[in-house]
């Protein structure tokens, strides 16, 4: 089996540039593909919110979970409303990068970048870390395996997605809807609990009748920011929307609807059931809330393991909006010069291959470094997106402000809210989480900015030194051509047969170690008289490449300037891949060390042995 084979097996077959089209999403495909992340959150949010709850050390302090949640659910609203303006002002896709850009300049817009691909990769390790943990809630024997299960999700992933959008697509449907239909009828049968009076569930009410002591401000906006981790993957939508489906722009919206009416529903729904249920989060953090809630209302029967299992799909298929985010926005990034070149490069199976396979690089990591528990990696999290959201909403004000189009006073005073807003939460999540971790992000996030603009200005400098005027014309210059050699044999005489079809400038270089060498070597040159004169160094330090630079540096400079020096290599080459290590290290050397010389033209002639 060839290696074309194999690859074909393991990726599927290339895909023409023509089928772009069959690749794009339609609204049943994009909801899966682009909010799971959104949508899985519900497996953790409510629990944060919990978790930073419990400092207070009274239970009482659980009622204000759903406050909490209230003001979270207000704010996804708040953001999907200025999302779908996002679309409708940018359809060519980009998001909050191609709005910061284009609206507060382009360093704003290295910003906005920057931050969102530190947020897609840290929504794969906490997605991933989640739905390993769901995995360890229902079967406590694969605690001691957290970091290897998830690295294997991870790489699964990295392989469904290089195999392209439409397939990778159809695999994650039926996870994704799945989970929303179990969480619904955990909703459903909790609501049913809680209506009915049954034993295991307490009323709750909207507004706590009281407030427990040491329930500070401090304690609420940090519990508030630690839920706001339900918030993320909203973004996803607006940067891919030209991977939609004709007419993309109204299908993104319809996506974007979608999502926000099930997240808040699903969001609501879990923080009133564990209210309901009174849950509280397991310390050692090895069983979910989501895990309790469940086996509350259904006991440990098909219905708890049937929504545990959909949950763990739907974490590891979460860190899917990010293998579609990342890859489109570095994409756009490249293509701006602020990232790579490569990454603006589609593979055979018309996916952004090389964003794919940074993320999980990058992915795995962190979960290495962090051994994939998700409390650790949280207070990471958000930050970039919330940055994003601030700069992206901020643009869209100063749009509406520049161009006055009708309408645009209701748009500003939705932009403007989602601005403050998204500020707002920017700065609880910096001040509150700040010495659990986000310090990391905040000292990242400018060595990032600082790397992407020296990548762009190095893009601006090539540019302006292979500039040329077309009017000028092509300037005229002779070749000299040097031919290093090693001896007298066929790979040899091929090249300075080649050689001489070129220029009649050419000259054969040969190293000698001793007077035996020298002489033997000129006396055999003569004896072939191939037509090119040998030029005889000698090496006292038995170098090879020192001296044939040495050499060049002799020819004249106003020779230099009318004529192109060429280095010519003879090189055979061995039929197998361990005959090859045998041979040619002399070559590589005299080739990597004269690219770095100016003005100098390296070439290599191949000749190929057949046995």
């Amino acid at each position: 089996m060839t290696g074309q084979t194999i690859k074909r097996v393991i990726f599927g077959r290339p895909l023409k540039s023509n089928e772009l089209e069959h690749e794009r999403m339609p609204v049943w495909k994009a909801l899966p593909i682009l909010s799971s992340d959104a949508l899985s959150s519900v497996a953790y949010g409510t629990e944060q919110i919990l978790i930073a709850l419990a400092a207070v050390g009274a239970a009482a302090a659980y009622a204000f979970s759903l406050p909490v949640a209230i003001a979270i659910i207000l704010l996804i609203s708040i953001l999907v409303i200025s999302y779908r303006q996002v679309i409708d002002a940018y359809p060519q896709g980009g998001g909050a990068y191609m709005v910061t850009k284009e609206n507060l300049g382009m360093s704003f817009g290295r910003l906005t970048g920057v931050s969102l691909l530190i947020d897609y990769t840290l929504t794969v390790a906490v997605s991933i870390s989640a739905g390993v943990q769901a995995i360890t809630s229902a079967f406590p024997i694969a605690v001691p395996y957290i970091v290897p299960i998830a690295l294997v999700l991870v790489w699964l992933m990295v392989w469904l997605n290089l195999r392209g959008t439409s397939e990778s697509g159809t695999v994650f449907a039926f996870p994704t809807y799945f989970f929303i239909l179990c969480v619904l009828l955990l909703i459903g049968k909790g609501i049913f609990d809680l209506v009915t009076g049954a034993s295991h569930t307490t009323p709750i009410h909207v507004i706590p009748s009281s407030v427990p002591a040491g329930l500070t401000m401090f304690v609420l906006l940090k519990a508030f920011s630690s839920g706001c981790s339900a918030v993320t993957g909203i973004e996803a939508i607006s940067d891919a929307v030209p991977h939609f489906r004709t007419p993309s722009m109204n299908n993104a919206k319809r996506t974007l609807l979608t999502l926000g009416v099930l997240l808040a529903i699903i969001f609501g729904g879990v923080t009133v059931l564990t209210l309901a249920y009174g849950i509280t989060p397991d310390p050692n953090g090895h069983t979910s809330v989501l895990s309790m809630v469940t086996e509350k209302a259904f006991g440990r029967g098909t219905m708890y393991y049937a929504t545990q299992i959909a949950t763990m799909m739907i974490l590891t298929l979460a860190a899917n909006t990010s293998f579609n985010g990342f890859p489109i926005l570095a994409s756009i990034m490249a293509q701006d010069k602020n990232f790579p070149r490569m990454f603006a490069n589609r593979g055979d199976r018309l996916s952004f291959h090389f964003g794919i396979v940074t993320l999980g690089v990058l992915a795995s990591i962190l979960l290495i470094t962090f051994h994939g528990k998700t409390d650790a990696l949280i207070p990471l999290y958000a930050i970039g997106v919330f940055l994003s959201f601030t700069l992206a909403q901020s643009g869209l004000v100063r749009k509406w402000l520049v161009e006055k189009q009708k309408g645009w006073q209701g748009k500003l005073a939705i932009n403007g809210l989602g601005a403050l807003v998204s500020f707002a939460v920017l700065l609880i999540f910096c001040i509150t989480k700040f010495e659990e971790g986000a310090w990391i992000v905040i000292v990242v996030t400018p060595l990032l900015l600082w790397c992407i603009t020296k990548i762009y200005n190095h893009y601006e400098d090539v540019a302006n030194q292979l500039r040329i005027n077309l009017e000028e014309p092509l300037p005229q210059k002779e070749s000299i051509i040097i031919v290093p050699v090693a001896g007298i044999h066929r790979v040899v005489a091929s090249t300075i047969s080649y050689a001489k079809t070129l220029t009649p400038n050419v000259v054969a270089f040969y190293i000698s170690f001793s007077d035996e060498d020298e002489e033997k070597m000129q006396t055999k040159w003569e004896q072939w008289n191939p037509g090119v004169r040998l030029v005889v160094f000698r090496s006292r330090y038995r170098t090879i490449v020192k001296p044939l630079i040495e050499f060049i540096e002799r020819i004249d400079s106003h020779v230099r300037e009318k004529q192109t020096v060429m280095v010519l290599l003879p090189q055979f080459v061995a039929k197998t891949w361990w005959q090859r290590l045998l041979h040619n290290q002399s070559a590589y050397r005299i080739r990597s060390r004269l690219l770095r010389e100016k003005d100098i033209v390296v070439a290599t002639v191949p000749y190929h042995l057949n046995e």
